[in-house]
């Protein structure tokens, strides 16, 4: 081996050890879904969908795990409504012209919290504000979570905390996520 060859692996070494980062499991974008509501000030609930997004679940040393997540705003869409995905992608919103991506990066979390349900916390990323926020993770519908069932999660931010506070004389300040994650088949093992 060269000295160029053996410096560039102990660089990448370096690296894998600074990040922690053992294995990742990418989430499987087709089967997962990410949503969220909001009430209008009159009482309809709007619905919407990130239908374009990418993430990852990085084992880390020490056996903990952490995901990040990107969920796109240029393609959020609400249901039945030209209108509000239009105000939701636009300026007094997601702003996704600016900012096309909400990041979620979460805390390191013992595998075991997907089992049991709880608390994930994490930073969460939208309009370039970065804050943190926690999501619940509801028990499983099976032993192999992710993989034989959906890992549920659910977390509520308001939105002024966000520079989203524009169109407030009809959208409350709630903006509740949902998510229901698979990983990507043959990740998982």
């Amino acid at each position: 081996m060269t000295g160029k060859r053996i410096a560039a692996a102990v660089a990448a070494l370096l690296v894998v050890a600074l990040l922690g980062t053992v294995h990742a499991t990418q989430i499987d974008a087709q089967a997962s879904r990410v949503g969220f509501t909001l009430k209008t000030r009159w009482g309809k609930t709007l619905v919407g969908h990130f239908p374009r997004h990418e993430g990852a679940v990085n084992t880390l040393s020490g056996g903990m795990h952490q995901v990040r997540l990107r969920l796109s705003t240029a393609d959020v869409e609400i249901e039945d409504s030209e209108t509000f995905t239009r105000l939701t992608r636009g300026e007094g919103f997601f702003d996704a012209a600016r900012y096309p991506w909400v990041e979620f990066v979460s805390d390191p979390y013992p595998p075991s919290l997907l089992r049991t349900g709880g608390r994930l916390g994490g930073v969460l990323t939208i309009r370039g504000v970065e804050r943190r926020e926690t999501f619940i993770v509801s028990p499983p519908d099976c032993d192999d979570p992710g993989v034989g069932c959906d890992v549920v999660a659910r977390g509520s931010v308001d939105r002024d905390d966000y520079r989203m506070g524009r169109w407030g004389f009809a959208l409350s300040d709630e903006v509740v996520f949902s998510l229901r994650m698979r990983i990507a088949p043959g990740d998982g093992t």
